[in-house]
Protein backbone atom coordinates (compact mmCIF):
# COMPACT_ATOMS: atom_id res chain seq x y z
CA UNK A 1 0.00 0.00 0.00
CA UNK A 2 2.24 2.55 0.71
CA UNK A 3 5.98 2.80 1.27
CA UNK A 4 7.35 1.86 4.30
CA UNK A 5 9.16 4.95 6.12
CA UNK A 6 12.43 2.63 6.76
CA UNK A 7 14.09 0.20 5.14
CA UNK A 8 12.62 -3.42 6.78
CA UNK A 9 16.68 -4.55 6.56
CA UNK A 10 18.54 -1.60 7.71
CA UNK A 11 16.10 0.80 8.97
CA UNK A 12 17.14 3.74 7.30
CA UNK A 13 14.98 6.55 6.53
CA UNK A 14 13.65 5.61 2.59
CA UNK A 15 10.47 6.73 2.80
CA UNK A 16 11.09 10.25 2.04
CA UNK A 17 12.65 9.77 -1.33
CA UNK A 18 9.22 7.19 -2.88
CA UNK A 19 7.78 10.61 -4.04
CA UNK A 20 10.62 11.72 -6.05
CA UNK A 21 12.02 8.17 -7.05
CA UNK A 22 8.20 7.37 -8.84
CA UNK A 23 8.23 10.89 -10.42
CA UNK A 24 11.96 10.79 -12.21
CA UNK A 25 11.22 7.10 -13.15
CA UNK A 26 7.91 7.98 -14.66
CA UNK A 27 9.72 10.32 -16.99
CA UNK A 28 11.65 7.82 -18.22
CA UNK A 29 14.96 8.10 -15.81
CA UNK A 30 17.07 5.21 -15.47
CA UNK A 31 15.97 3.08 -11.71
CA UNK A 32 19.93 2.41 -11.13
CA UNK A 33 20.61 6.29 -12.00
CA UNK A 34 17.64 7.80 -9.54
CA UNK A 35 18.71 5.51 -6.77
CA UNK A 36 22.38 6.64 -6.68
CA UNK A 37 21.60 10.43 -7.42
CA UNK A 38 18.76 9.98 -4.19
CA UNK A 39 22.05 8.51 -2.09
CA UNK A 40 20.57 4.86 -1.50
CA UNK A 41 23.65 2.78 -1.96
CA UNK A 42 22.74 -0.03 -0.11
CA UNK A 43 21.13 -2.81 -2.02
CA UNK A 44 18.20 -3.87 0.97
CA UNK A 45 17.12 0.11 0.31
CA UNK A 46 17.51 0.13 -2.91
CA UNK A 47 14.75 -3.68 -3.49
CA UNK A 48 12.60 -1.44 -1.43
CA UNK A 49 11.93 0.94 -3.73
CA UNK A 50 12.27 -1.12 -6.62
CA UNK A 51 10.19 -3.84 -5.74
CA UNK A 52 6.99 -1.21 -4.42
CA UNK A 53 4.33 -1.57 -5.90
CA UNK A 54 1.99 1.19 -5.12
CA UNK A 55 -2.03 -0.21 -4.28
CA UNK A 56 -3.38 2.76 -2.62
CA UNK A 57 -5.20 4.10 -6.15
CA UNK A 58 -6.93 0.55 -6.41
CA UNK A 59 -8.04 0.34 -2.88
CA UNK A 60 -8.98 3.42 -1.82
CA UNK A 61 -11.92 2.73 -4.78
CA UNK A 62 -13.81 0.35 -2.31
CA UNK A 63 -13.48 2.73 1.37
CA UNK A 64 -16.34 4.03 2.34
CA UNK A 65 -16.78 8.06 2.49
CA UNK A 66 -16.69 9.19 5.99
Amino acid sequence: MLIPVRCFTCGAVIGDKWEEFKKRVEQGEDPEKVLDDLGIKRYCCRRMLLSHIDLLPQVIKFTRPL
